[in-house]
């Protein structure tokens, strides 16, 4: 058998094939073929005697993760502002940050940086809002290119209800959007363009329809916020008096599943809006750390769980502070309990095996087939080394596992391939 675009990474393989419990393989081998999963072994077949072992020893191989909503602009303030609620903090922190990449040198330096610790996390997958910079808005797709990883990029839509120096002429907007679109849907082998308004308070009917029309002409995704905060869903009944909840707004303009679609947040949804997000296939980002930051409330994940919906975490930087996708496992948890204890006790709080497929294999489904390593899935791994906190003690791969959910920080990520393909 060649050797060419084939190898093993051998060592303690745990994952989800459903969110119901963890497949475990202790000492085992993951077979990749041209960046796709073959399979996985307890014992190497002897047909693939001859390929490449790399011997990741008593270390815990896991799937890439999906983040499926993050600000790359947001990265170079993060951590500040936590004390705000959402509408004071995007015009004190975000829509400042913002404007500066229209300089073309800031936006190269600052995109960078965040393209250098999105490689070094967990991630592999990314659905990134930009900015409403065209220009800079290449240069981040160019650097996640470059970075090996992948990801969706859009470029933000507004065109009222915003600083002037951050609002795009409507016309201007919806032409920029398509020119950009048609440009770059098939410039990048891993990174792909997004339709991205930024949310309903800052878009109008006109851009909004505009934006739609390009959606369905090119295929192309589509992202947003949705029933983010109890002041943003008064904003918006102020106004569109004549709708009942968000989700029917971007559906007339068809931005709500007539393409794949995320909608970050969720908090507040009403049993008709969850009805469509479950009919039309949305996708929900969940980012409890942004929903605790910026005041936002705790999202009813169990209750959208339990019909089914498609449900995925963001880490949503900057209203998070923290890029790992291993911290909003544990903070989806936590803020699960909460909800059970002060919300609704019949909405019984999440456990980790739900928590890591939501990271992986539920959120990945987005992109297609990752977050597994069932064969036939992209070959996205990450290997930790969690000898500095468990070393010397006699826990299980799961509860090996559970330790660096909560424990664990960047330095402890060991490995990292994306597409078959060592990051790191």
């Amino acid at each position: 058998m060649s050797k060419e675009n084939i190898f093993s990474l051998k060592g303690n393989i745990i994952f989800t094939e459903s969110n119901k419990q963890f497949k475990v393989i202790e000492d085992g081998f993951i077979i990749s073929k041209d960046g796709i999963v073959v399979d996985i072994f307890k014992e190497l077949p002897e047909c693939y005697g001859n390929i490449e072992v790399i011997d990741y020893g008593d270390k815990i191989i896991i799937p890439g993760m999906a983040d499926l909503h993050i600000h790359a602009p947001q990265f170079p303030y993060r951590g500040l502002g936590m004390d705000l609620e959402l509408l004071p903090w995007l015009d004190t922190y975000a829509f400042r940050e913002e404007a500066k990449y229209i300089n073309e040198e800031y936006a190269h330096i600052a995109y960078g940086r965040f393209c250098a610790a999105l490689k070094r996390s967990v991630t592999s997958h990314a659905s990134i809002f930009a900015t409403l910079h065209v220009n800079a808005t290449c240069i981040l797709m160019g650097k996640l290119e470059e970075a090996g990883l992948n990801a969706c990029v859009g470029k933000v839509n507004m065109d009222r209800n915003s600083p002037d120096y951050l609002i795009q002429p409507t016309q201007e907007s919806i032409d920029d959007t398509e020119v950009w679109v048609k440009r770059t849907l098939n410039q990048y082998q891993n990174i792909k363009p997004i339709i991205t308004p930024r949310f309903i308070p800052t878009c109008t009917d006109t851009l909004m329809s505009g934006l739609g029309k390009i959606a369905s002409k090119t295929n192309t995704p589509v992202q947003s916020h949705l029933s983010e905060a109890k002041g943003e869903i008064a904003y918006v009944k102020s106004l569109y008096s004549g709708f009942r909840y968000q989700g029917e707004i971007y559906d007339k303009y068809g931005l709500f599943g007539s393409t794949p679609t995320i909608m970050a947040h969720c908090v507040y949804p009403t049993d008709e809006e969850l009805d469509l997000i479950e009919k039309n296939g949305v996708f929900i980002a969940h980012c409890p750390q942004a929903n605790m930051n910026i005041v936002a409330g705790i999202a009813p994940i169990r209750k959208m769980l339990d019909r089914g919906i498609h449900i995925g975490l963001g880490s949503d930087i900057a209203g998070g502070f923290s890029i790992s996708i291993l911290r909003a496992i544990s903070d989806a948890i936590q803020v699960s309990k909460l909800y059970n204890m002060i919300i609704d006790d019949k909405c019984k709080p999440l456990t980790l095996p739900e928590v890591f497929y939501m990271a992986t294999k539920g959120g990945g489904s987005f992109f297609g087939k990752t977050g597994s390593f069932e064969s036939g899935y992209g070959m996205n791994a990450v290997v930790i080394d969690d000898a500095y906190f468990n070393s010397g003690y006699d826990f299980s791969i799961e509860q090996r596992l559970e330790r660096i959910v909560y424990l664990s920080s960047d330095r402890d990520i060991f490995a990292k391939y994306v597409n078959g393909k060592k990051a790191f």
